[in-house]
């Protein structure tokens, strides 16, 4: 399609073709690609649910047998129930169920999700929850294992985390269903203070613990085979199954204990619930048939057994002499049950009856923010005044007087006043003081950080510290940021320097504790690879097959255009199963920065439980669960550029004596020079091949040129169409036009050309007469949020205001589509403007300070586009002296030192962290202990003071040169050395080691150091590969980068070089980039690809 796409977006056009939603009844494309996929990189906004045209709240029903399913897992039950719970919902509502319950395994994570889909169908949903119970000789005396808030700080190590593979996992289950909000908010707390008790994996739920929460506000149901009651029953007979029930019944009362009927077809299935109800009759209990159901119809259970393999890590004829012998735990109407039933009396209407009962609707446990801390007698509102008027004087000066009307302190205060008023209207001021907060923090800390995205629309964000971004001289719409129209807070995202994240996420678990905030989750799902590798391993296929079939997967696609393709081989039978696990959730993440904060405890709204990630914990639901509860969400973002930038500083201030002010750095137009001749190797954002094949024709000269270059290569404009007509138009081989007069003030400064979503928003204003929160409006329907009913109102409202201003016909039917067609692909002004001061901050430093600017970057690894090695051969090409590591000159990371021969005077060291096998914790326990007892004097000194180093990290430090310039050991030299020096610890004698002594052995050539260095850092200061055979190269008729600019384009070259990146998935029309190093940035088109014939070998498990 090129540039000339459609005025619709493309999820709109790919469900058009192929009109049908997905199996969780959500728009095609929506389902796991933005919930979570494989990684967080893809996640994206889930799309609604659309309930089936017969299954809506008003269509008619037919009269059923009333019942209510009160035992039901999905998919979130992971790798046990083969349904999502749209499906559940979708089923229920299709049989008539009076109420369906999800109880999925020791959590509410599908329970959002489920609700949507009910209310959309008009199912009353139940919630409740199937808990593995702690066996009671693991307890201590009280039996009791929960802790306060304040005890729970990290996790525990239980040594209890179950075999999650055996074939038949071991555990007690209890089937726990709430009664209204008040039993689900006691129920949440209770499955978070158990998850909070153990560790990940291994959660710790007492008996004890879920009565004193929950007695009272639950109904226990007895459960399945697990159950303590029907498996005392099979295992040790009546007696035992007596005492567990009326165990349950001492502790949560007569009236709220249920003794659970099923039936599978399994022949044992009437005998047992023979002896159950005859259990329940004689102790006065009540009786409910259920179905424990793990998958919506009976044709899923063919994926509920294939699950149950892959959880086990079994084939499916491994496990199936634990499967069960029919599909019959599937959902079942009222009628089929009371037929299966009908020898107990009662049972299915006392189903109906509970499920009537316990359900609610989800929306009644809406949190709010926790009130803000404020000094004494003040309110939110005065606190947040009382902080905006003291960063407005510092940023702009006094308040003027009134007649004072044009200049910037005029407006910026104007505008601060009706910021105010808004917030202080929508009861916001808390939100703002928390985002406040958490920045101040990182200034005690020296944290880098900013408030990126829309925040930078909002003075008042700009007074209080928030964002560096001054939206009235930049002329940014507050209106993008907040309006009365929009729903819950706005959305304020916070970089801050990657390596320090984890301290400011700690903070707000300090300061809020850990049962009012927690981290949001990932919902890891299948995509088409792991699909077709996950059902391959189910079906017995040999791990190498699994591997061949899951490569042949079309990285642009899904299971079904895998299936299209007509060189596919993958069986029928793993292409069916992958193509109905697609979708469906795997596991739980954490999301990249996402955290939640509420006035009550956020453990009895979601469950929280342990991360991977050391003192991290994680609610049970995503971004979008959180959203649609209304759970606020701050994004906490970890950016390496801002690590980066703190190190190059620090750097700076140490070895050249100045301090460097981020805010405060002039405008250079040698940095713009550097700009415009693409020298942007390592610069934020505008490092890529199309960001540097993009500078020389924009020729930046000025800061705003900056904020286009950041929209300007992003999908949304490219595939708009804007990058050509607006290169053009900047260097004056295109007239500036506008289609209508009134267009010039909003698309005026990119000459005419829509790039920004404030531009359309600006365009609405003008044309149209739109108020500003009114323009916001339009741009919600007309892009992603988009509602038709909203969007017919707008268009008559828009179309009335353009004939108002005499704008008609053909003309206002043009703005109008060019309007709409924009939304989809504008880029926030307020993101690029918020990157664009970081691009300018890091192009002056490697400007100004490359040396600092190259060890500030290898410091801050990995991020950004370029490899170490390009990195430092980039400064190498500015004029930067970099020494490879050495034990008693080398920090644990890299640093500068004095060099008379590099530019500004000062070297790069590479640290010693930077060679294979170290890493940053072993290279600080060197350096410490160096700083500490002196230098190193030789390497068996080295292994006595820091006996934790091995012998392959020895070898690794010897290959890489570091006890060349302390001990004169050439490499080869060193190598024998540490082979022999390794045998010497602590606790023998010191100069007992023999044989370290090298003989006389011949040296490394400069090719084999070089690749040595590479294989040890990553990292050849001096000693690129292809140096060493530039006069061969040349006799091939191989060109440099710099000389492929003279050839015509599309004639035939030959070039040569090491492939550093190569794109991974390759783009939807079959291209991979690969990237080499060199001085130019210039795009060729690959024929042929050979090896390149070395003196020494290079190998990449990336790369052949």
């Amino acid at each position: 399609m090129g540039f000339n796409n459609p005025s619709w977006s493309w999820s709109e056009l790919e469900k058009t073709l192929s009109g049908a939603a997905g199996r969780d009844g959500r728009a095609p494309g929506s389902p796991s690609w933005n919930s979570g996929g494989d990684g967080p990189a893809w996640s994206r906004k889930r799309q609604p649910f659309e309930a089936p045209a017969d299954l809506t709240q008003s269509a008619s029903r037919a009269p059923t047998v009333p019942y209510a399913e009160l035992h039901c897992h999905s998919n979130f039950s992971f790798l046990d129930g083969a349904s999502h719970p749209e499906e559940l919902a979708t089923e229920a509502a299709r049989l008539g169920l009076e109420a369906l319950a999800i109880t999925d395994h020791d959590g509410f994570y599908g329970v959002v999700r489920f609700a949507e889909a009910a209310k959309a169908v008009g199912l009353p949903t139940v919630f409740g929850t199937e808990i593995t119970l702690l066996p009671n000789d693991g307890l201590a005396n009280d039996g009791r294992v929960a802790r306060s808030e304040a005890d729970t700080l990290a996790q525990v190590a239980t040594g209890m985390v179950p075999d999650s593979h055996a074939p038949d996992p071991s555990g007690t289950h209890l089937v726990v269903l709430a009664d209204g909000p008040t039993g689900y908010a006691r129920l949440s707390r209770t499955l978070s203070t158990g998850h909070l008790a153990g560790e990940k994996g291994a959660p710790q739920f007492a008996f004890v613990d879920l009565v004193d929460t929950t007695a009272g506000h639950v109904w226990a149901l007895t459960g399945c085979r697990k159950g303590a009651v029907p498996a005392a029953l099979v295992n040790d007979g009546p007696a035992a199954a007596r005492r567990e029930l009326l165990r349950l019944v001492d502790a949560f009362g007569r009236d709220r204990v249920l003794v659970e009927l099923w039936d599978h077809g399994d022949p044992l299935d009437s005998a047992r619930n023979d002896a159950l109800a005859e259990l329940a009759h004689r102790e006065r209990v009540e009786c409910v048939a259920t179905n424990n159901v793990h998958y919506a119809t009976p044709a899923q259970r063919r994926l509920a057994t294939a699950l149950a393999a892959v959880r086990a890590r079994r084939s499916l004829d491994q496990i199936d002499p634990w499967l069960p012998a029919a599909a019959g735990a599937h959902l079942r109407s009222g009628a089929e049950q009371a037929r299966r039933f009908r020898r107990y009396p009662g049972v299915v209407e006392r189903a109906a009856e509970i499920g009537r009962a316990a359900a609610f609707d989800l929306s009644l446990v809406a949190p709010k923010l926790p009130p803000f801390p404020c000094p004494a007698g003040l309110t939110e509102m005065q606190f947040l005044r009382q902080v905006t008027d003291e960063g407005a004087r510092r940023r702009y000066g006094e308040r003027p007087t009134h007649s004072e009307d044009l200049s910037l302190r005029a407006r910026a205060w104007k505008t601060i006043d009706h910021e105010l008023a808004l917030i202080e209207q929508l009861n916001f001021a808390g939100y703002f003081l928390i985002v406040w907060d958490i920045v101040e923090f990182c200034r005690r800390a020296n944290i880098f950080c900013q408030g990126r995205g829309s925040a930078a629309n909002s003075a008042v964000c700009y007074a209080i510290g928030v964002t560096a971004a001054d939206a009235v001289s930049l002329g940014l719409l507050f209106e993008r940021f907040l309006s009365p129209e929009r729903d819950g807070p706005p959305d304020i995202d916070v970089d801050i320097e990657s390596g320090r994240r984890e301290e400011v996420i700690q903070y707000v678990y300090e300061r809020y504790g850990r049962h009012h905030t927690a981290q949001v989750a990932n919902v890891i799902t299948y995509r088409a690879r792991s699909a077709v590798r996950d059902m391959a391993k189910a079906l017995g296929y040999e791990p190498g097959q699994q591997d061949a079939w899951s490569k042949q997967v079309d990285g642009w696609g899904g299971v079904a255009s895998t299936a299209a393709q007509p060189d596919c081989t993958i069986p029928e039978p793993v292409l069916e199963l992958a193509l109905e696990v697609e979708d469906a959730p795997r596991h739980l993440g954490i999301h990249s920065g996402g955290m939640v904060i509420c006035d009550r405890p956020v453990i009895e709204v979601c469950p929280v439980e342990w991360g991977r990630m050391d003192k991290r914990s994680v609610l049970q639901w995503d971004k979008d669960d959180c959203a649609r509860t209304g759970l606020v969400k701050f994004d906490l973002l970890g950016l390496g550029m801002l690590s980066a930038l703190h190190y190059a500083v620090d750097l700076v201030r140490e070895h050249r004596g100045y301090d460097i002010d981020l805010a405060t750095i002039p405008q250079d137009d040698d940095v713009y020079g550097m700009l415009c001749r693409a020298d942007t190797v390592g610069v934020f954002q505008i490092e890529s091949r199309a960001q540097m094949a993009t500078l020389p024709r924009l020729k930046p000269r000025r800061f705003y040129d900056l904020v286009v270059e950041v929209a300007l290569i992003r999908p949304g404009p490219i595939q708009g169409g804007s990058v050509h007509p607006y290169i053009r138009r900047r260097n004056g081989l295109e007239p500036i036009t506008y289609l209508h007069p009134l267009l010039e003030n909003s698309l005026g400064k990119t000459l005419g050309i829509p790039l920004f979503q404030e531009q359309l928003m600006q365009m609405a204003i003008d044309v149209a007469g739109f108020s500003p929160a009114e323009s916001d409006e339009l741009r919600q329907a007309m892009g992603s949020k988009r509602s038709a009913r909203r969007m017919e109102r707008l268009k008559q409202r828009l179309y009335e205001g353009m004939a108002e201003r005499g704008i008609t016909g053909d003309i206002a039917d043009e703005l109008f589509m060019k309007m709409k067609a924009f939304a989809n692909y504008g880029f926030p002004e307020s993101h690029s403007v918020s990157f664009a001061y970081l691009v300018y901050s890091s192009s002056w430093i490697k400007y100004h300070e490359p040396a600092a600017f190259c060890a500030a970057l290898l410091n801050a690894q990995p991020m950004g586009f370029w490899s170490p090695h390009t990195l430092v051969r980039d400064a190498r090409r500015h004029g930067v002296v970099v020494h490879t590591p050495d034990l008693n000159a080398s920090l644990a990371a890299a640093t500068l030192e004095p060099c008379p021969e590099s530019e500004n005077g000062v070297a790069v060291r590479l640290g010693i962290g930077s060679v294979r096998g170290i890493g940053s914790e072993l290279a600080d326990e060197i350096e410490s202990v160096r700083t500490a007892g002196g230098l190193f004097t030789d390497t068996e000194d080295l292994v006595r003071r820091v006996p934790s180093l091995t012998l392959v990290q020895l070898e690794a430090m010897a290959t890489g040169g570091l006890f060349g310039e302390c001990f004169g050991l050439d490499r080869r030299m060193a190598l024998w050395t540490v082979g022999a020096t390794a045998q010497s610890r602590p606790g023998r004698l010191p100069g007992m080691v023999t044989g370290d002594a090298a003989p006389r052995l011949p040296g490394m050539t400069p090719m084999e150091e070089a690749v040595a260095d590479l294989w040890a850092t990553g990292v050849s200061p001096d000693g690129h590969p292809t140096i060493f055979i530039r006069e061969q190269l040349s006799t091939l008729g191989v060109l440099t980068s710099a000389q492929l600019w003279d050839p015509e384009p599309g004639s035939t070259v030959q070039v040569a070089g090491v492939v550093t990146h190569r794109q991974r998935p390759m783009t939807a029309q079959g291209v991979t980039f690969l990237n080499r190093p060199g001085r130019d940035c210039v795009n060729i088109v690959a024929d042929h690809l050979a090896p390149l014939p070395l003196p020494a070998k290079l190998t990449s498990r990336d790369f052949r």
